[in-house]
């Protein structure tokens, strides 16, 4: 079983006015994320996720949209905020939510739907400076993350490092949906997207260097090098392998159905084959969408097909998202942070020093270039690095050798759900008062 979090005083205190709170709260974390039967449990509850739990999410979904809009809430807060309604509902379903989940079946449509409105020529022009922000800020900011809970709450090394790695990511999902609601200005908008999609995949090869040293598997600079170059390069490959065969499938016929379902094997195939594989199924989905939505419509996908696939997907992004933040939401509401508010602080601090921390001093670097951010975009960055469904599916992944991961699960929900509510909610405010928004009936265009 799992230990508290010791170093704590302001939990460990409580724990000895109220042992049984913190017993408790233990327990219950050791029973939804902590122990081997635990993972029978999830299973099950994600066998139980049937039509009606689903029903009951679209119309939810549907209802929170409609509101959102007339009322200028950001969409993932009021799906977020009608999760918690519906867990807290006495009557309300028992909604399941696991990393499985999470990669296998959310990621790849939301992921794939945003690569296919990506522009090429636009992405190729800003691709040095998000791949320098997104890779080394990854490592930057994980690195004062995970420096500060080992110095601020005594945490081991390893611990620390696995909650650094897996929240110094920012959420694609969530960065995505807000800043189209947005309607950022296209700069903007495709250095912040291309940034959050790219540095998914530097987590992802962090949190795998890290589950082998928690498996006991010793590191060399050959080995993480070695499983640096797979994970990036092998996601590549797997995506436009999987993207060149199914076009040159579609391109012998003008039936937009079959059009639609190539494309859906498109995106869940070359996740999937690349998870599969132990590369980046973000990378891979990610570069399959790019090459159907900038090779495929030059010929192969036909010209009537290309808007009823664009139409699909939009449609298959707003169910999988409004799904996900759901889902966030109806966890977020039985998450005891409550027990770790010093904690909680502590890595909500962090989180913003440690993506400061990256950005300002790279964006420094291409100050006397054509790629130079101007502040206000570099603020965008700090405060709209949005935390989300990664971190989340990271963090229910962390092995349970990790002495900490009961508190990381918890701290990982809270730091979300500041992002969302307070990073989330600001940010409208803040990007019309930077003026950064398009016009109102200018295309939009990535």
């Amino acid at each position: 079983m799992l230990q508290p979090l010791q170093a704590i005083e302001g939990w460990r205190n409580h724990a000895r006015d109220e042992p049984a709170a913190a017993e408790t709260m233990q327990a219950d974390a050791d029973a939804t994320y902590g122990t081997a039967a635990a993972e029978g449990q999830r299973g099950d509850r994600m066998r139980e996720f049937g039509f009606e739990q689903l029903g009951l999410v679209l119309v939810v979904a549907s209802l929170v949209a409609m509101l959102s809009r007339r009322i200028g809430l950001p969409y993932t807060a009021g799906l977020v905020l009608a999760g918690m309604a519906l867990a807290l509902f006495p009557a309300g379903a028992e909604l399941p939510l696991s990393r499985e989940l999470i990669f296998n079946v959310f990621l790849p449509p939301l992921i794939f739907e945003a690569a296919l409105q990506l522009k090429w020529d636009r992405f190729r022009q800003q691709m040095p400076l998000t791949v320098v922000l997104a890779f080394l800020g990854v490592a930057v900011s994980a690195a004062v993350v995970a420096i500060g809970m080992r110095v601020g709450l005594g945490w081991s090394w390893l611990g620390a490092a696995f909650f650094g790695v897996l929240i110094a990511a920012t959420d694609p999902v969530s960065v995505i949906a807000a800043f189209k609601e947005m309607r950022a200005e296209p700069r903007l908008r495709i250095v912040v997207e291309s940034e959050s999609l790219l540095n998914d995949g530097v987590a992802a090869v962090g949190f795998a260097l890290l589950a082998g040293v928690a498996a006991g598997t010793p590191l060399s600079a050959g080995a993480v090098a070695l499983s640096f170059g797979w994970t990036v390069l092998g996601g590549l490959i797997f995506g436009a392998a999987t993207a060149a065969v199914i076009l040159l499938i579609a391109g012998r016929t003008e039936d937009h159905l079959v059009e639609i379902t190539l494309t859906t094997v498109a995106a869940w195939g070359s996740f999937l084959v690349a998870e599969h594989f132990h590369a980046s199924g973000v990378f891979s989905a990610l570069i399959a969408g790019l090459i159907v939505g900038n090779i495929g419509w030059m010929g192969s996908i036909s010209d009537t097909g290309r808007e009823h696939v664009v139409g699909f997907w939009e449609y298959a992004a707003f169910l999988a998202n409004s799904c996900l933040f759901i889902l966030i939401g109806s966890h977020e509401a039985h998450q005891p942070i409550a027990l770790l508010t010093a904690a909680l602080g502590l890595a909500i601090v962090l989180t913003l020093i440690g993506r400061a921390a990256a950005i300002y001093p790279l964006a420094f670097l291409f100050r006397a270039t054509t790629l130079r951010l101007p502040a206000t975009y570099q603020h965008v960055l700090v405060w709209g690095g949005l935390r989300g469904a990664v971190g989340l599916a990271l963090a229910l992944a962390v092995p349970g050798t990790v002495a900490e991961r009961a508190d990381i699960i918890v701290l990982t929900f809270g730091v979300v759900a500041f992002s969302i509510f307070v990073q989330g909610l600001t940010m409208p405010p803040l990007i019309r008062r930077w003026r950064l928004t398009r016009p109102a009936g200018e295309p939009d265009e990535h």
